[in-house]
C-alpha cells in the first residue's frame, strides 16, 4: 500500500557529482587518473530548527533526510512532511512539516555516540522501544540467499570503480528493489528507509544486504523498518548480535559468493545445504619416499 498522492511531501531533485576524478602515482612512478566519491556535508533544517549535520555522498539527498527523521522517531508518520528540499549551494536540507513537531526540545536533547560513520550520533530511546517491535514470520531459502548475494556481484556499482562506499540493497526475495551507496552505511541504510516510507512499504517479506559491518544500531534501524532479515558482507558485533536474539532477526555476516555465517535467526533460514560448494578437504602431508 502506498501513501495516498496529496498527502505525499514534494521532493526537490537535487541532482550533484557522486564521485571526482583526481591525478594518481602508481608504485610504478605512472600518473593514473582515478576516480574517488564525493563527501560533503548537509545540514538538516526541521521547521527552520538546525537538527543535524551529515557527511554524505549525496546520492539520494532527500530520501537520506526522509530516512533519517524516521528511524530517529521523530515525525510520526509521512504525511505530516510537507516538503523536503535540498540546497547543494548551501549544503542545506530544508524540512518542513504539517503543523510542526510537538515537544521537539525535549525529543532531540538526549544524544548517544555510535559507530556509525557519516552520522556518529543519535537520539536516545531507541533501545527503549525494542519491546514494542513485531516482526513477521518473513524467511529466506539458502538458494534465494545465494540468489541475492550473485545479484550484488553483477551490479554495478560506485565501490567498484571509486571505493570508499558502503552500499544497502532492499530485496523481495531475490528481487532488487532499491540499491543505494554512501560514504556510511548509515546514511545507506537512512535512504531505503526513506524510500519505503515514501512508498508506504512494509519491511514484512523483505531483506537488507548491506556492505558495512552489522552494529546495534544497523540491527536496530533494520528492526525498526519492519525487515527481519539482514545480510552483510561484513561482521557483525557482539551487541549487534545480541539484540537481534532478542529481537529474533535473521543475521547473515561474512557473505561472499557461496559462502555465509548465520548468527541468529535459524528459524527463518531454509537450510538447502546440497547448494553450497564442496567442503575443503583436510590437508594431509605428501608421503615421503624412502631411502
Amino acid at each position: 500500500m502506498t501513501a495516498r498522492p496529496h498527502l505525499r511531501p514534494e521532493l526537490s531533485q537535487a541532482a550533484t557529482r557522486f564521485t571526482h576524478r583526481v591525478t594518481v602515482v602508481d608504485e610504478h612512478g605512472q600518473p593514473r587518473e582515478v576516480e574517488m566519491p564525493a563527501e560533503r556535508d548537509l545540514t538538516l533544517y526541521l521547521d527552520r530548527r538546525e537538527l543535524v549535520t551529515l557527511m554524505t555522498m549525496g546520492t539520494h539527498p532527500e530520501l537520506l533526510a526522509l530516512g533519517y527523521l524516521k528511524n530517529q522517531r521523530l515525525v510520526p508518520g509521512i504525511e505530516h512532511i510537507a516538503s523536503v528540499q535540498v540546497d547543494w549551494e548551501v549544503n542545506a536540507c530544508a524540512i518542513t512539516t504539517r503543523g510542526g513537531v510537538p515537544d521537539i526540545e525535549a525529543r532531540t536533547a538526549r544524544r548517544i555516540v555510535t559507530t556509525g560513520c557519516g552520522q556518529g550520533t543519535v537520539f536516545g530511546g531507541l533501545m527503549d522501544e525494542l519491546d514494542r517491535i513485531q516482526l513477521g514470520d518473513t524467511r529466506i531459502s539458502q538458494g534465494t540467499l545465494y540468489e541475492l548475494l550473485d545479484v550484488m556481484r553483477r551490479h554495478d556499482t560506485i565501490y567498484k570503480s571509486a571505493g570508499s562506499v558502503h552500499g544497502c540493497a532492499l530485496f523481495a526475495g531475490s528481487e532488487l528493489l532499491l540499491f543505494t551507496e554512501d560514504v556510511g552505511r548509515h546514511n545507506a541504510l537512512d535512504a531505503i528507509a526513506g524510500w519505503m516510507w515514501l512508498q508506504g512499504l512494509e519491511g514484512q517479506g523483505k531483506t537488507l544486504y548491506t556492505t558495512g559491518r552489522l552494529t546495534s544500531e544497523m540491527v536496530i534501524k533494520a528492526a525498526q523498518m519492519g525487515v527481519a532479515i539482514v545480510v552483510s558482507r561484513s561482521g557483525i558485533t557482539e551487541m549487534g548480535h545480541r539484540l537481534a536474539v532478542q529481537l529474533g532477526m535473521a543475521l547473515f555476516a561474512r557473505c561472499t559468493q557461496r559462502h555465509f555465517l548465520l548468527y541468529s535467526g535459524r528459524e527463518r533460514f531454509i537450510a538447502e545445504p546440497e547448494l553450497a560448494p564442496p567442503p575443503p578437504q583436510p590437508w594431509t602431508a605428501p608421503a615421503q619416499r624412502g631411502g
